[in-house]
This record gives C-alpha cells, sequence and structure tokens, in this order.
C-alpha cells in the first residue's frame, strides 16, 4: 500500500505525501478527524459492525461515526475528503451482499446513522411521512399508522433495516406487487455529497420536471454517491380489512395462473404472492418443528395470497371465490384461509421463517434472482436436472413470485453440510446465474450489488450501462470515498486522491 498519511505537528495539520486511492483510518487519521469534528461523533466501532447475517466477511474500521444531524454528517464527509479516508454507511447491518463491510483495502470510517432517528413530519393529507434515514423500517411504518395511513414497504428485517438502508439499496420486500420497491415510496431525500455539500431535496411533489432526477440516482446507488439522511416518503391509505390464504398449486406455471385469475378477479387488491417450494416446509420442520406446515402433508409447491381489501368487501368470500375458480380450472388442490388476524399472521410467520432455516440448513450458495413471469416456469424445470448433474443437492425456491423475484438457493443433501459442498460454490453460482441471465433475467433482484456481486455486475451487466455508472461515480465522487469496493471493486473509477499538503 502506499505511504500513510503524516502528521505535520509543527502547523497542526496534516500532510498528504506520496498517497495512493484512499488513506488508512490509523490513530493519527483518526485525530486529525476528530479535530474538525463535534466531540463525540467518532467512537471505536463495536462486533455488531463488523459483520454480516451470512457471516462471509469480517469488516475492519478505524472508527464509527454516528452524525447527530445533518450538519454532522457533511462536517464528517468534507474531513474524510480532505483525508482521503473512505467512509463505508453501515444502517441496520442487514444486507446481504456485504455493501456494509470492508474486508479489505484501505481502513475506512463506518457511518452510522442510529442517532438520527427523528419523524420531522407526518402530512398525513399528503400522505407524506418526513422521517430520518436511522429510523428503521417499523418505525416508519408505525409513525405512518399512528396518522390512519400505511407504509406498505414490508421486509423480513423490517425491525432493523433503517429507511436510509431500504433506500439505499433499493429494497423490495413482500409487497411490491402491489406498491412497487423502495424507489416508488420515496419523494424527496436529503443528502450529504461526497464533497460535503448537503442536498436539500426534501420534496413532497408527486410532480417535478426539473431536469435530473438527483432522487433515482441516490436510491440504489449504495452508499457510493452520498449519505442519505432523511426522506419524504410516500404514504398510502390503509386497507379496512388485511386477509390471507395459503393455496397448494400443482406448479409454479399453475401458481402464474392463478395469479393472473386472482388479478382479474381482484384488481388492484393482491398486495402479496409468495410462492413456496417444498422444500421450504421440509427445512423448518427439519430445523424449526414448532412450526407446523398448516397442510397434514407438504405440498410440492403453494403460495399465499395476501389481499388488502376496501370496506365493503367479504374477505371470505374473496378469498373462496378464488379458491372455486381456481380449483375449477385445475390451479388450486387445497387450500387454507385465515379467519382472522391472528391466522393471517400465523401464515406469514410460516413465510418470514424460511430464511431462518435456510441459514441453519447452511447454503452451498444463494440466489436473489429475477425473471420475466413468462420465464419462471421454464427457469424452474430447468435449473434442478442441471444442477443435479453438478452434484446430489437439494434446492429451496421461494419468493415473490408476483414481482418475478425468486430466492433460488442451493443446499448439500441431508447429513452433509455446505462446507463439504464449497469447491463446487462457484460452480453451482455460475450454472444458476448462467441461466438466469440467458432468459432476459437479472443476478440481483432485491439485496444490491455490494461486494458481493462486483465481478456477477462485470460479467452480465450491460457495458454502455456499466460505462454510464463509472461516469457517474467519477463525476459526483472523484476521490473515491464513498463506500470504496462496493459496486465498483477494490479500484473505483475516478482520480485517486492527489498529492496534497
Amino acid at each position: 500500500m502506499a505511504e500513510p498519511l503524516r502528521l505535520v505537528p509543527a502547523a497542526g495539520q496534516v500532510s498528504l505525501q506520496a498517497m495512493g486511492t484512499l488513506t488508512d483510518a490509523t490513530p493519527d487519521v483518526i485525530a486529525a478527524l476528530s479535530a474538525d469534528l463535534p466531540a463525540g461523533l467518532l467512537s471505536a466501532p463495536e462486533p455488531r459492525h463488523l459483520t454480516e447475517p451470512r457471516g462471509r466477511w469480517q469488516g475492519r474500521a478505524g472508527a464509527l461515526a454516528r452524525p447527530r444531524s445533518v450538519e454532522e454528517a457533511a462536517a464528517l464527509v468534507r474531513a474524510a475528503a480532505r483525508l482521503c479516508v473512505g467512509l463505508v454507511p453501515w444502517g441496520g447491518g442487514t444486507g446481504l451482499v456485504g455493501g456494509q463491510v470492508a474486508p479489505e483495502g484501505a481502513l475506512p470510517v463506518l457511518v452510522s446513522m442510529e442517532r438520527m432517528t427523528a419523524v420531522r413530519a407526518v402530512h398525513a393529507q399528503e400522505n407524506v411521512l418526513v422521517i430520518e434515514a436511522g429510523a428503521t423500517l417499523a418505525a416508519a411504518q408505525a409513525a405512518a399508522t399512528g396518522a390512519g395511513r400505511l407504509f406498505p414497504l414490508s421486509l423480513a428485517s423490517e425491525g432493523s433495516a433503517t429507511v436510509g438502508g431500504v433506500l439505499a439499496t433499493n429494497a423490495g420486500g413482500v409487497n411490491v406487487l402491489r406498491w412497487g420497491n423502495a424507489r416508488d415510496l420515496c419523494l424527496g431525500l436529503e443528502a450529504v455529497m461526497p464533497d460535503g455539500s448537503v442536498w436539500h431535496g426534501l420534496r413532497r411533489l408527486r410532480k417535478d420536471n426539473t431536469g435530473y432526477d438527483l432522487r433515482h440516482l441516490m436510491i440504489g446507488s449504495e452508499g457510493t454517491l452520498g449519505l442519505i439522511t432523511a426522506a419524504a416518503l410516500r404514504l398510502v391509505p390503509r386497507p379496512a380489512v388485511q386477509a390471507a390464504a395459503l393455496l397448494a398449486v400443482p406448479d409454479p406455471g399453475a401458481a402464474l395462473d392463478l395469479l393472473h385469475l386472482a388479478e382479474e378477479r381482484l384488481p388492484g387488491l393482491v398486495s402479496a404472492y409468495e410462492l413456496i417450494g417444498r422444500a421450504g416446509f421440509e427445512f423448518m420442520a427439519e430445523t424449526m418443528p414448532e412450526l407446523r406446515c398448516p397442510f397434514g402433508t407438504p405440498p410440492d409447491w403453494s403460495v399465499l395470497v395476501d389481499l388488502g381489501l376496501p370496506a365493503g368487501l367479504d374477505p371470505t368470500e374473496a378469498l373462496g371465490g378464488l379458491w372455486e375458480a381456481g380449483q375449477a380450472r385445475g390451479l388450486v388442490t387445497d387450500a387454507v384461509m385465515a379467519q382472522s388476524d391472528g391466522q393471517r399472521t400465523a401464515l406469514w410467520r410460516l413465510r418470514e421463517s424460511i430464511p431462518q432455516a435456510n441459514r441453519r440448513i447452511g447454503a452451498v450458495s444463494s440466489h436473489d434472482i429475477s425473471l420475466p413471469l413468462s420465464e419462471l416456469a421454464g427457469f424452474i424445470a430447468a435449473a434442478g436436472p442441471a444442477l443435479a448433474a453438478l452434484g446430489p443437492f437439494r434446492v429451496n425456491c421461494f419468493g415473490h413470485l408476483g414481482d418475478g423475484n425468486l430466492h433460488y438457493n442451493v443446499f448439500p443433501p441431508p447429513g452433509r453440510a455446505a462446507a463439504d459442498f464449497a469447491g463446487q460454490r462457484g460452480a453451482v453460482k455460475r450454472l444458476v446465474h448462467d441461466m438466469v441471465h440467458a432468459r432476459g433475467g437479472s443476478v440481483s433482484a432485491e439485496h444490491g450489488i455490494g461486494r458481493l456481486k462486483v465481478e456477477d455486475l462485470a460479467r452480465y451487466g450491460d457495458p454502455a450501462h456499466r460505462a454510464a455508472m463509472a461516469a457517474i461515480k467519477a463525476a459526483l465522487d472523484p476521490l473515491g470515498i464513498m463506500n470504496p469496493g462496493a459496486l465498483f471493486g477494490p479500484e473505483p473509477p475516478g482520480a485517486p486522491c492527489a498529492t496534497r499538503t
């Protein structure tokens, strides 16, 4: 690595000499940062800040920054730019592609918005919530409920995932079918740009056609273009009644036909439509026996249908009608319908426990993929035999069928561990991703690129798209201090930090 930053005691300033791309956040550098920052902003990171849920990487950091306001966040970025220190944003730590950890490269400073959690305003008549980036998704949902509204973005990790994190990754979740991704639920942003300037973009407008939409550029950029500090979120009226049913279907093709039938019978009222394979129930039985499959024998395939209905519509009649119409067409073989909010919650607990069961089994390779709806059934039918040719793997295929997003995860056979097949992980991932790409799909549906999928983006991404991304990164973050290593790998586009004194 290049010669580190050196202090110049006589002048009390910092001299950047013979420096490469970024400077390690050594104790001397942290001391220099602290001199320009409010007291208490920097501290030592805790172990929870240096891990990620799948345990694939151990992060490194010279310090943890926890700004209490956008002004403190801006001061931090200005100081980091002056000293060429990398900043890695840390939301709730729930990301699954390593965007929040830095296992290699120059030692960075982690940035957590956990002190910025205020609800700044609720405009119920406008269906708008203005909230700071460190608030959890659950807190945003609670604030909306308090105003008699709904913030419909919903994730299994919503108690930990933060508003800033879900926007930086353009998170999806279970309700994308009806209300869209995080991008579709954000009207405006406040953010600190890589030079330390503040973008005051907390507008509450549905229409604002004044040039480039910086909001959409920041959403999904994974912290590589700036730090989101607050957001104006779009709320929706709360459904008068919510209802759910678990329907057994013959195969994924029938599940898609049933989705089309549901949308014809209940236009605009299907909130979520989740595919569950037999392996999901088997894994829960193996690792969480307290959870019971509502069918006597787990079906090969089933779908969890969730409805949000206006007043006057009978949920039993709506779901019963769908069941009868689906059965008449050979699309449904069995059904369990929730008769209360408690039963609906129990059905959703099954769906949301699948990832936990997966972690306890231990995956050889996990895949967050999306495909055109018409390609889903063909992919599932072809991928299983192709994987079987590689080894005796089990597949747990589940996810957000309504929006084309599958979690297609590959596991060892019973009695074997994922570590036994570590040498085949690359071949498994390559096979799955090649098949997805060939069918016009994406190898990252909702989790992002982070550090895990940098090579995948290079392999499968459109060259013109990647060139435009690199140009944007170089223009907005020429020093490469914003989440170095994410999206672009260890050498981000743009000029390195220049030698200066």
